[in-house]
């Protein structure tokens, strides 16, 4: 397609748009509870379970946002007890990713 060309919209082209507006997305507010807060085990335990979703996954601590699936970028956080994170998920089974990674912060990474 040429820009400033003048394009149809074909079958190809709604099933794009279609596919962009199935697109959920959900947060919520976790905090973490476990006493070591979250140190590489529960970090991996995090990115392990977040892979398994197809759905973009963040975390945000006050104006700094990570990649939910990148290790490296979560140990960023310095997430200690008491740490208040907001998870979100963006993508077809947003809200099941956000309800699993939640449940996983809730029961301490099972550390406890």
């Amino acid at each position: 397609m040429v820009c400033g060309a003048n394009h149809k919209l074909g079958v190809d082209d709604r099933h794009i748009r279609n596919q962009v507006t199935e697109q959920k997305k959900v947060s919520k507010v976790v905090t973490i509870v476990n006493k070591q807060g979250l140190h590489a085990r529960p970090i991996m335990q995090f990115v392990d379970l977040a892979n398994r979703f197809q759905s973009q996954i963040t975390i945000t601590k006050g104006t700094q946002v990570v990649d939910g699936k990148s290790p490296m970028e979560i140990m960023l956080l310095e997430a200690i007890c008491g740490t208040e994170l907001t998870l979100t998920t963006v993508g077809a089974d947003a809200e099941q990713a956000l309800d699993a990674l939640a449940d996983l912060v809730a029961r301490r990474f099972e550390a406890e």
